[in-house]
């Protein structure tokens, strides 16, 4: 049963981590094969962004990691400043290492170890884990000309705005895209957008930016109201509602938001140019908007 470390973990970054109350390396990081996280994919997870060594609306992840543990009959295992300390630890430490001050801090909590079975069993210990990155964020060539994306329908299953580690239908939308060289996976349910296999999308039309409700059917990413306030700032009419397909290849400027991304500009969708096939005038603005937002709400 054993394996030489050199042959299955000597590839694994050193980053640092924390699991369970202890903390080292990421590549010796273990947990039970009876974990109902590796198991079934039963649990949740929460990835914070970092810039300048601060943590990005670390408020607004807490609440929807809360309501995704919520979802799951999970009771949250540490307070939110438990959180936060583990996770400027971790910070400072990539940092010392020699890590970029700019980060990713993904947080996973699973129902725990027991014997295999599908029923919710009680009683049962949290797995806690959490380790940071460096965050790789678009390149300036990206902002200028903007991304590719495809289309797909969305063959997820319908609770989609839980944050759950159960991502096989995520990595076989985003694999639709990289198959095709594209960036990302624009998906439609019942004819009707739904969002991208890791990012939220949107929709201009005539200087308004739209996006789908929010409800089971799409991840309510932390931009959503991130991008209402910084609309509501700049006069740029705001609306979320039922998208159809239509609408979309009819858009001015279609645009994607995530933790990486940001706010993201889609040139081409499914080889046709969006809008002029430039990035338009509404992202130039949200996406300055964002920068000013990174500065004051960062802790």
């Amino acid at each position: 049963m054993n394996t030489p470390l050199d042959t299955t973990l000597a590839h694994l970054p050193g980053t640092p981590c924390y699991l369970n109350g202890q903390y080292g390396p990421v590549r010796d990081a273990k947990v039970s094969v009876l974990d109902r996280g590796f198991i079934f994919g039963d649990g949740v997870y929460e990835v914070l962004p970092v810039y300048g060594g601060k943590i990005f609306r670390f408020v607004q992840h807490m609440a929807r990691l809360q309501r995704s543990l919520a979802e799951l009959r999970i009771i949250n295992p540490l307070a939110s400043a438990e959180w936060l300390a583990i996770a400027r630890r971790l910070i400072q430490s990539q940092i010392d290492g020699g890590g970029s001050v700019n980060q990713l801090v993904y947080i996973q909590i699973t129902r725990g170890v027991a014997v295999r079975d599908h029923v919710m069993p009680s009683g049962l210990t949290p797995t806690v884990f959490v380790m940071v990155s460096d965050m790789k964020l678009p390149t300036p060539a990206m902002r200028e000309q903007g991304v590719a994306c495809v289309t797909a329908d969305d063959f997820r299953w319908e609770k989609a705005h839980i944050k759950s580690t159960s991502l096989l239908g995520a990595v076989f939308s985003r694999q639709i895209s990289a198959d095709a060289g594209a960036l990302e996976t624009v998906m439609f349910r019942d004819g009707m957008l739904s969002e991208g296999a890791a990012s939220n999308v949107w929709v201009v039309k005539n200087g308004q930016l739209m996006g789908p409700p929010n409800d089971h059917l799409v991840l309510e990413g932390i931009r959503f109201s991130l991008l209402e306030d910084i609309c509501r700032e700049r006069g740029i009419p705001f609306e979320l509602r039922r998208i159809t397909r239509a609408e979309v290849l009819d858009a001015d400027e279609l645009l994607l938001s995530s933790a990486t991304k940001e706010v993201l500009p889609i040139t081409q969708l499914d080889g046709v140019p969006v809008g002029t096939g430039q990035p338009g005038p509404v992202y130039a603005s949200l996406y300055a908007g964002y920068q000013q937002a990174k500065t004051t709400q960062s802790i």
